[in-house]
């Protein structure tokens, strides 16, 4: 069976089954095409909610299907591949997070929305890397502890002063590998091009950066943008995604450390499968799990996210 045969029996299935298939934006080429909806881990949960389809495969790591799982409790959700996990989000536990709340009192728990299910009940409100601001600046909380990713947290501290940030030593393994250095020696060999980065690198390469930005926003800026050469510093295969969106642009990636190789674990194989029952795992998630992580992400949206 080639990619194109494999594709189209992808097609067919999903529509005979009432199937909705989400892809995060750093899947493969391959895998969007087949995709229903495409984009961040949030947005899709959101597009799902949308979507008339009973069933939902989730193309991206575990903690997307919790949540899109947490936000349509009524639908059936399954994740591809279930290796597919995030080492960011699963560096800390509940438990580790209650002991550090102790450390912080009268600090507002604040997550990032990459994260387990069970963490987000233990916090007050979770974030996006495009909602953060927004959402620490509207909490009535001038102390805000941040988990786990320190980078995205100092970045959201930078930008509201007044309020004080307790941050943790988490973060992502592969955006938090690239140096400024790194960054420098690729803005001299591209000397033209706009440097656009995710908030989850080190300050050391954010300050360099001309955007700084989610997913869905590096993607956006670049399209609309009239400059025709873009360093990308997020996952190496928005490069490739914008390369067929934009073809008469140029995009080198920052790093070649900047490869997910939990994001690049789902291919079309899984979808296949999931879709004739032989794959895939289902999100089934304990009521309290359900209840709590709901409550956390209901006061993102109650606060802009």
């Amino acid at each position: 069976m080639t990619v194109r045969d494999m594709q189209e029996e992808i097609l067919r299935l999903k529509k005979e089954k009432d199937i909705c298939i989400l892809a995060h934006a750093y899947q493969s080429q391959a895998v969007l095409e087949i995709a229903d909806f495409t984009g961040d881990s949030y947005g899709l949960s959101r597009q799902a909610a949308e979507a008339p389809q009973q069933g939902v495969i989730l193309c991206g790591v575990r903690f997307m299907a919790e949540t899109c799982k947490i936000l349509n409790p009524e639908k059936r959700v399954w994740l591809a591949n279930p290796m597919a996990g995030c080492p960011m989000a699963e560096q800390m536990t509940p438990e580790m997070l209650r002991e550090l709340k102790e450390q912080y009192p009268g600090y507002t728990a604040v997550a990032y929305i990459n994260t387990t299910s069970a963490l987000k009940t233990e916090c007050d409100v979770c974030v996006t890397s495009s909602s953060a601001v927004s959402i620490c600046r509207a909490l009535d909380s001038d102390k805000i502890l941040f988990v786990p990713d320190p980078n995205l947290g100092q970045y959201v501290a930078e930008q509201i002063p007044e309020k004080t940030f307790a941050l943790w030593h988490g973060g992502c393994p592969r955006h938090m590998e690239v140096s400024g250095e790194e960054v420098r020696r690729a803005r001299a060999a591209h000397p033209e091009a706009l440097l656009l980065v995710h908030p989850e690198c080190r300050p050391e390469v954010t300050e360099q950066a001309d955007y700084v930005g989610s997913t869905t926003g590096i993607l956006a800026f670049a399209e609309k943008s009239e400059a025709r050469e873009f360093l990308i510093g997020t996952e190496n295969s928005i490069v490739e995604h914008l390369q067929f969106s934009c073809p008469e642009k140029q995009f080198y990636p920052v790093s070649p450390a900047l490869t997910c190789a939990d994001m690049k674990l789902t291919t079309l194989a899984d979808v296949y499968r999931t879709l004739e029952g032989r794959g895939g795992e289902e999100i089934i998630l304990p009521a309290s799990v359900m209840e709590g992580a709901a409550r956390c992400i209901r006061r993102m949206v109650e606060l802009g996210g």
